[in-house]
């Protein structure tokens, strides 16, 4: 396909969409500190990479000191504590490799696009819509494990198309094979087995419905498992051997019971979430906006009316298919599920979206600036709501902020009655403690109680309080 980017009359949309995904990643720079690390993922996995960077425990992620965490591989850890380690102890440096790894997943959907379809204004259309979409924008810069496994997916699959595009038993086939288990590597350490069975069913899919069983017969397995297994394999085996137990907790637990029985009681680490099943095509619908509705507008009317406005091979098109479909279709049975789960689904919904673009209406221009513009303002908003403790969502940053300013803040012990968030550890360093009743409340400390609760300590005054909890000072 010709290249149409020198012609002027299709610069906008370049313009457009590159500045789309510049603004929501500069809103996004910004954000990482303008509010506090929220309870309860946020602030959960952010205390673990503090406790690392802290304890130099690189191997096993800790949910408390001394408390193993086996409910997910560690690249979401090393990466906050390597934040940590040149930033501080603070939310900008938590946060700030998550945007990271999206910012190359746009790159990548970019360059991707770009080499498949031979156009730039479509490669730039990509980027936009991927980086304005709600789960990019949710997701992206907060520190969870679901970027750094839609990175590794998108990386491997990329890659295998490369593949599959290339010479068999070329060079430049090895090395894109290479590339797959690279990125199956990275996707076992960010999530673990459920990245194979998410490129699995997208791949498998994909070679049934286009006959490509010739594939699997020209890929050096031998090469690229012993890749995979080389970068992969020795944090697992450490982890066992430094944690007995995890093997079976984390490759049984996380990655059947979790999926497959609803509300499941064997979690650790909390409550398994419940939803109805299917619930993952009502979170897509959401993730996916503002675009999941033009994708499903621009399906309908191509079923009907066999229109193609981008010459695109079938067998790509039934590729980013099996891609986006894979874990809609994996999770769909599921109860134990978050909308953050969709995330992987944005970069093929996001080329399948600009395959179906007409680059030459003004009508279509214009609807895209809304849609993209629509989703950057309401950023803005929550970002300022947020900044200004405005939500419902809850962090104790400003109450031990006040803790902090006390002259005695470190000689006297700081307890939490009743529940601890994982805010009030990262934001105490390590040093609030959880007591049960008020007789293992030694004087003088500090505690934090539920505000409608703050009366009832004698001997104990209150000299801060946030939404839900009062700090008071027991003499």
């Amino acid at each position: 396909m010709k290249d149409n980017t020198e012609n002027k009359g299709r610069l906008p949309w370049v313009n457009m969409a590159l500045l789309l995904a510049g603004c929501v990643v500069l809103v996004r720079l910004i954000s990482l500190f303008s509010f506090p690390l929220m309870d309860t993922t946020e602030a959960r996995y952010g205390e673990m990479a503090r406790i690392m960077a802290e304890t130099g425990d690189w191997i096993t992620p800790m949910f408390d000191y001394n408390v193993p965490f086996w409910g997910k591989p560690p690249i979401f850890t090393w990466i906050s504590a390597v934040g940590i380690e040149i930033f501080g102890v603070n939310e900008f440096a938590v946060r700030l490799p998550h945007l990271l790894l999206t910012v190359v997943i746009l790159l990548l959907s970019f360059w991707f696009t770009k080499t498949v379809l031979k156009n730039t204004v479509l490669a730039a259309l990509t980027v936009g819509i991927t980086a304005t979409s709600v789960v990019f924008i949710v997701v992206g810069g907060s520190v969870m494990t679901d970027t750094a496994l839609t990175l590794a997916i998108t990386l491997g699959m990329m890659s295998f198309w490369k593949f599959s595009q290339s010479e068999i038993k070329s060079k430049v086939a090895y090395r894109w094979a290479l590339l797959f288990a690279f990125a199956m590597s990275i996707g076992m350490l960010s999530k673990g087995p459920l990245t194979l069975v998410l490129v699995g069913i997208s791949l498998f899919g994909w070679l049934v419905f286009n006959n490509q069983w010739r594939l699997l017969l020209s890929f050096p397995w031998v090469s690229s498992l012993g890749l995979f297994f080389a970068l992969s394999a020795p944090w697992y085996i450490a982890a066992e051997l430094k944690t007995p137990g995890f093997l079976d907790y984390f490759i049984i637990g996380e990655h059947f019971k979790r999926f497959v029985v609803s509300g499941w009681e064997g979690d650790l680490y909390g409550s398994a979430h419940k939803e109805a099943r299917g619930m993952i095509w009502i979170f897509w619908l959401g993730a996916a906006l503002p675009w999941s509705p033009l994708l499903i507008w621009q399906t309908i009317k191509g079923l009907r009316k066999g229109e193609e406005l981008t010459a695109a091979p079938l067998s790509f098109k039934s590729f980013l298919w099996c891609w986006m479909l894979a874990p809609l279709i994996l999770f769909t049975m599921s109860g134990n599920i978050l909308a953050s789960y969709t995330m992987p689904t944005i970069p093929a919904m996001a080329m399948l979206v600009v395959l179906n673009i007409n680059i030459d209406s003004e009508k279509q221009f214009k609807l895209i600036k809304i849609c993209g513009l629509s989703i950057s303002v309401i950023l803005v908003i929550v970002s300022i709501l947020l900044a200004n403790n405005l939500t419902s969502k809850q962090a104790e940053k400003d109450l031990l902020e006040t803790w902090k300013g006390r002259l005695n803040h470190q000689e006297l012990p700081l307890y939490y009655l009743g529940k601890r968030p994982f805010s009030g550890q990262f934001y105490s360093g390590g040093l609030a403690k959880q007591i049960k009743t008020e007789k293992e409340i030694t004087s003088p400390s500090y505690v934090v109680i539920k505000t409608n609760n703050a009366i009832a300590i004698d001997g104990c005054k209150a000299i801060a309080q946030s939404k839900k909890r009062s700090l008071l000072l027991c003499e």
